[in-house]
C-alpha cells in the first residue's frame, strides 16, 4: 500500500522558516519519482486548499497566490523525498499541511489526488 508521511511541522514565530518533508512510508514499495506531488493545507474551519505542486519532471505549480515569493517546492529523487520550504511565515499560514500524490501530473482538483499523508501541523505565532 502506498502511504505518504509528512514531517517537519511545528511552532514558529512570524517571519521564521520551516521545511516540510514528504516521503513514502518505510514499508511502501513505491517511489515518489513516478508521481506529481502536491502540498495542501487546511486551517480550522476552512476548506483544504492547494499550496504548491511539483511534477515528475520537476516543474512547479503554485496554487496559492499568498505563498508566492515565500514558499518553494523541490524534490530529491535519490532520497525519495519532496520538500516544501516555507520562508517569511505569517500567522495566516497556520494549518495542517498535507502532501499528496497523483500519477498523471499536477492538478488543482483535490478529488483527483490519489494518495494522501496524515498531515503535519504548522503553527505560526509569537
Amino acid at each position: 500500500q502506498f502511504q505518504l508521511v509528512e514531517s517537519g511541522g511545528g511552532l514558529v514565530q512570524p517571519g521564521g522558516s520551516l521545511r516540510l518533508s514528504c516521503t513514502a512510508s518505510s514499508f511502501s514499495r513505491f517511489t515518489l519519482t513516478y508521481y506529481a506531488i502536491g502540498w495542501f493545507r487546511q486551517a480550522p474551519g476552512k476548506e483544504r486548499e492547494g499550496v504548491l505542486c511539483i511534477s515528475r519532471s520537476g516543474d512547479s505549480t503554485i496554487y496559492a497566490d499568498s505563498v508566492k515569493g515565500r514558499f518553494t517546492i523541490s524534490r530529491d529523487n535519490a532520497a525519495n523525498t519532496v520538500y516544501l520550504q516555507m520562508n517569511t511565515l505569517k500567522p495566516e499560514d497556520t494549518a495542517n499541511y498535507y502532501c499528496a500524490a497523483h500519477s498523471p501530473g499536477c492538478t488543482d482538483y483535490l478529488h483527483l489526488w490519489h494518495y494522501w499523508g496524515q498531515g503535519t501541523q504548522v503553527t505560526v505565532s509569537s
